[in-house]
């Protein structure tokens, strides 16, 4: 009776024990991998006297390290247009090109601590990110020659493959699920890329390089491998 009366208690502590050790995990869990589809609105500073508004669109995949250090491969497609033939250049350009792009990505809620703050907890998904692309560059249209200065013309290639810098800063917001767990988020961010080389508009003049800037919104889902962060993600 004694020995039933000790195997039933110490079941009992183990079954509260369990309980209150899952409780406790509530709100640190997270996935650890997310796939995103988004858009983007580019605006290209190159060689080109004017500029112009184009789309993008991106898939990309993370690998979340923790919730708030992550690494984000992704894929780009998209036009970065510019130029009027009716400017003194006559440079005017139209490239439909492809990308792929490596990222690291620290958000603040890695580095503060944001709990019992609704100040602190709003600021932790605040995003800095810096990585490497390669931009694959198919020139479909494209003016070199001058209308007002005769015999002007601007060299450069029209499929050139090109390796840029991008530097990103965002916000992302998270979205919890019935166990307090990130299933779906929406980053939006600016990225600005300082591209290596100097005919991602089809021109090579000067001594700068070509650059371009994308405001973009990316949506981002969960795909599983479940874990636990050393801190609760949501409050």
């Amino acid at each position: 009776m004694i020995k039933l009366l000790l195997k039933t208690t110490l079941f009992s502590l183990l079954l509260c024990s369990v309980a209150l050790l899952s409780k406790a995990q509530i709100g640190n869990d997270y996935a650890q991998y997310d796939f995103g589809i988004g858009g983007t609105i580019n605006k290209l500073y190159g060689d080109a006297e004017t500029t112009k508004s184009t789309p993008a669109v991106n898939i990309n995949f993370t690998y979340n390290f923790t919730p708030y250090v992550n690494y984000v491969a992704e894929l780009q497609g998209g036009i970065l247009e510019g130029g009027s033939e009716a400017t003194k250049s006559g440079r005017y350009f139209r490239n439909v090109y492809k990308a792929v792009v490596f990222r690291g990505q620290l958000q603040a809620g890695e580095l503060i601590h944001y709990d019992n703050s609704k100040f602190f907890n709003a600021l932790k998904n605040f995003y800095g990110s810096a990585g490497l692309g390669y931009i694959l560059n198919d020139i479909k249209s494209i003016n070199r020659e001058s209308t007002v200065v005769t015999g002007y013309v601007t060299p450069g290639e029209d499929d050139a493959h090109e390796l840029f810098l991008p530097l990103r800063v965002g916000y992302e917001f998270k979205v919890f699920n019935q166990y307090d767990e990130p299933s779906f988020k929406v980053d939006i961010g600016a990225q600005y890329n300082y591209v290596f080389g100097d005919n991602t508009d089809g021109f090579k003049a000067g001594v700068s390089k070509d650059k371009y800037i994308q405001y973009g919104v990316t949506l981002k889902f969960a795909l599983g491998g479940v874990t636990s962060y050393r801190k609760k993600i949501s409050y």
